[in-house]
């Protein structure tokens, strides 16, 4: 796994990429890390963009590595991303059995993770893998209220 100290690196390129992500998109960004600390897969929101329910930043980066390592298992890998994961990107993670998740900003409304329900710690979890929340917590956050602050104010 990566040591901690590449968290804040990886959570500052996320945060730029995230920015870059089209103003009808939630500046949601990701990245799959493999053992070696090498980025084998990147992702952004693109939902509205293509009218996909399942364009969300994690499933993207996770079908980005899947090409990459030509396998579906992740043990050996970390993902990070700037809000927690959603239940159904929780969901995908447990099936991709992903080793660690690294996240900014909890997610107490939609969070797969523990902000709404911990889908990792469930009974019905098959794979266990660990979470950290709260790396650049007060960026991410921060991020999230701009784009919903403008996407007020436009309407």
């Amino acid at each position: 796994m990566i040591p901690r100290v590449d968290y804040i690196r990886w959570m500052k390129s996320i945060l730029r990429r995230s920015g870059e992500v089209g103003k009808n998109e939630l500046p949601i960004s990701a990245v799959i890390i493999d053992e070696r600390g090498r980025c084998i897969g990147r992702g952004s929101n693109i939902r509205n963009t293509n009218k996909d329910p399942l364009g969300h930043a994690e499933i993207i980066a996770l079908r980005q590595a899947s090409l990459l390592k030509n396998d579906w298992r992740f043990n050996e890998c970390t993902i990070i991303t700037n809000l927690e994961p959603c239940t159904m990107c929780a969901s995908a993670l447990i099936q991709a059995r992903m080793g660690k998740v690294i996240y900014g900003a909890n997610d107490e409304k939609r969070g797969g993770l523990g902000g709404s329900i911990d889908l990792s710690n469930h009974k019905s979890s098959h794979h266990k893998m660990e979470v950290i929340g709260g790396i650049m917590e007060e960026e991410c956050k921060l991020s999230l209220k701009l784009w919903f602050k403008r996407l007020r104010t436009q309407k």
